[in-house]
């Protein structure tokens, strides 16, 4: 056989072999097809099935109104405590970090020279005292022979200015003591507040002066706690009204923004607006018994300046945009969708508090929007019982339902079954 008859007789054999590939395939090709055709994709919903959907009710509840701002914490009382005479420090007898209570004694200076200062009026005085009383008895004397003319009226008027005199000098000796005995007590360094003690800024032994600036420790007051924070300009007329009427409450949050550190009260509102930035600056004091706020941490913050009474609200995930605004999809009987326009008085992560468009109970969708349009007919699941449905049964973001895991156990088991050609 040439050359040329074994090249044409290959290609004869291999159409052949196509031909019954294609043949044995076919069916199944068919099959695909078709559910395509029926559901869009393989495994999804026939476009005739219902969605599945997450409903949720809407319902009447008390809403509070927030006003959210950044703050920081700042001490209610700073003292940075400094010696008030000169001398050697000779002990120190706090830790740092500590509470303390007002009038804990700090520190000790040296108080020999006060002490021997103090001791010198003493004595100046109870030299005074012996003088004026020896004043006082020649005056006695004078006043007796006076009154027989032994001695003239101007000796009299002397001794009598005498004894004033010496009065005069005791009340000055009596000034000069008290003025020592405060110097004296200046070498007790004490706390002029309650509060907590900072890093030592100097150690025992050191000389100290009243005039350094740098001090012997700051003390902060950490119980209460004040924070400084600013809103808005636009609503201090809601702020004022609130005040007048009562102290607003004021949450300091957590970083995420979910919980409480503590809970307090505005102070004050500034008497000001800061041109600058259009804002308003507040004083809100936090009782801080946990210490979960620190001088110059910042904080945030949210004022509670209303609540909404009886007012409607549902799940903020039901809410929906478009060109005309917010809608929603409500639940019809028959288990169909109508599209309804909704007017939001405000709205947080959470919850929307809805002024028109929806009623109490009535149910609106929360999840599977893809597919929906108006009068379409959906499969409904509570939102509220979502998290115990079965597996298989819970709506996936693709429309179908059943797990991950269940697919590609069909998927394997479907190829597992033998494949059988057809006639």
């Amino acid at each position: 056989m040439t050359l040329k008859r074994r090249i044409t007789a290959l290609l004869i054999g291999g159409l052949v072999i196509a031909a019954v590939v294609g043949v044995y395939y076919m069916p199944q090709w068919q099959q695909t097809l078709a559910a395509v055709s029926k559901g869009g994709r393989r495994g999804a919903p026939a476009a005739s099935d219902p969605i599945p959907v997450l409903v949720t009710a809407a319902r009447v509840a008390d809403v509070p109104v927030y006003l959210d701002g950044i703050g920081t914490a700042k001490a209610l009382n700073t003292v940075t405590v400094r010696s008030q005479v000169e001398g050697k420090i000779l002990e120190i007898y706090f830790k740092e970090g500590q509470d303390i209570p007002k009038g804990y004694v700090l520190a000790k200076i040296d108080p020999a020279t006060y002490q021997a200062a103090y001791d010198q009026t003493v004595a100046k005085k109870a030299q005074d005292e012996a003088q004026l009383a020896n004043a006082r008895l020649d005056l006695e004397r004078y006043t007796r022979l006076a009154a027989t003319n032994a001695v003239n009226r101007q000796q009299l008027d002397t001794q009598r200015a005498l004894v004033s005199q010496l009065e005069a000098q005791i009340k000055l000796d009596q000034a000069a003591i008290d003025n020592a005995r405060t110097v004296l007590s200046y070498t007790d360094i004490v706390a002029p507040i309650a509060g907590r003690t900072g890093i030592r800024l100097v150690d025992a032994g050191n000389l100290v002066r009243g005039a350094e600036a740098t001090g012997i420790v700051i003390l902060t007051q950490l119980r209460p706690i004040s924070v400084f924070f600013s809103l808005p300009q636009q609503h201090l007329p809601e702020l004022t009204k609130a005040m007048a009427e009562s102290q607003l409450p004021v949450d300091a949050l957590t970083a995420d923004g979910k919980g409480a550190l503590d809970k307090g009260k505005v102070m004050v509102i500034d008497n000001q607006i800061d041109q600058t930035t259009g804002t308003v600056k507040l004083k809100a004091e936090f009782p801080n018994d946990d210490l979960q706020l620190w001088p110059g941490q910042f904080v945030n913050v949210r004022v509670l300046i209303d609540t909404l009474r009886q007012v409607v609200v549902v799940s903020t995930a039901a809410i929906q945009r478009g060109p005309n605004g917010t809608f929603v999809y409500v639940l019809k009987d028959g288990n169909t969708v109508t599209v309804r326009r909704a007017t939001l008085m405000q709205q947080d992560d959470a919850r929307a508090v809805v002024a028109t468009g929806l009623q109490t109970g009535e149910r609106v969708v929360t999840t599977g929007f893809a597919r929906l349009t108006e009068g379409t007919q959906v499969a409904v699941s509570d939102a509220e019982d979502a998290g115990q449905l079965a597996p298989e049964a819970r709506p996936r973001p693709d429309g179908t339902r059943g797990t991950r895991g269940a697919e590609k156990g069909r998927r394997s088991s479907s190829a597992d079954l033998p494949r059988t050609a057809n006639p």
